[in-house]
């Protein structure tokens, strides 16, 4: 019979468990940026000396990217590739992610290089001087936009408009649509969040045991390669977000 971990063993795993960040990237169509994206991202977090995981979760684009992040994970254990068949969208993906690490510290970043990973210092002091969700914000003073037409522009803030009475007085942030942020895990009620759509983190902002958030100022870059996901499947499933989020509003029970 294998030796039984001891009280101490036990411990040691459960505090580096609560001491971890488990970093998502849902990719679908990303193999051309996946690469520069995990050595900038390592890069980031090596000066924290933290537990981290990096965990790549495809909707298998079946592009290369499984021999990418392969060869990687072979030289890093931190880093993990999950592969979904036959269902796709970000928010899932990512609540995949989440669901496969006990991580309490969780996070997101795109693929695509518009978000810069080189934030995440200044962001996992916030979050573990006691915030609860710290998002990279477009939107906050000295966040940017400037590679927007007017149109995007437009759009984006009128989204953005809609959500302003959804979310909680005091800790209303300004880009509740941004991808790239960190949240503590006891905050999210990840079991029941939407796995449709790409804003999941307008859900845990309305949804989620929130008391605290900070924005961090970023300039959203260019897309560096692949393709853009935005589609009317994807304005649809906003729209079918926000009803949901009305009526649980109106609801909480629901």
């Amino acid at each position: 019979m294998p030796d039984m971990p001891s009280s101490s063993q036990l411990s040691d795993s459960a505090t580096e468990s609560s001491q971890k960040l488990a970093l998502i990237v849902p990719t679908l169509y990303e193999s051309g940026n996946i690469g520069a994206l995990i050595e900038r991202i390592r890069r980031a977090l090596a000066p924290l000396g933290i537990c981290y995981e990096l965990i790549v979760v495809d909707d298998d684009s079946r592009d290369g990217i499984d021999e990418i992040v392969g060869e990687i994970a072979g030289q890093d254990p931190r880093v993990r590739l999950l592969v979904r068949k036959g269902v796709r969208g970000l928010a899932g993906a990512v609540i995949h992610g989440w669901q496969n690490t006990d991580a309490e510290f969780l996070g997101v970043i795109d693929a695509d290089l518009q978000h810069p990973p080189e934030l995440l210092p200044q962001m996992w002091e916030e979050l573990t001087s006691g915030t609860d969700v710290v998002v990279a914000s477009r939107y906050a003073p000295q966040g940017s936009r400037r590679n927007w037409n007017r149109f995007r522009h437009l759009l984006s803030q009128i989204a953005i408009w809609v959500t302003w009475p959804l979310q909680k007085p005091g800790i209303r942030v300004q880009d509740p649509m941004s991808g790239f942020f960190l949240v503590r895990r006891s905050c999210t009620k990840d079991g029941a969040l939407q796995p449709q759509g790409f804003k999941i983190l307008l859900e845990i902002l309305v949804r989620g045991d929130i008391r605290s958030s900070r924005e961090v100022p970023f300039t959203f870059g260019r897309r560096h390669s692949g393709r853009s996901k935005a589609s009317l499947k994807v304005g649809l499933d906003y729209l079918i977000l926000l009803r949901k989020l009305w009526k649980t509003r109106r609801n909480p029970r629901s």
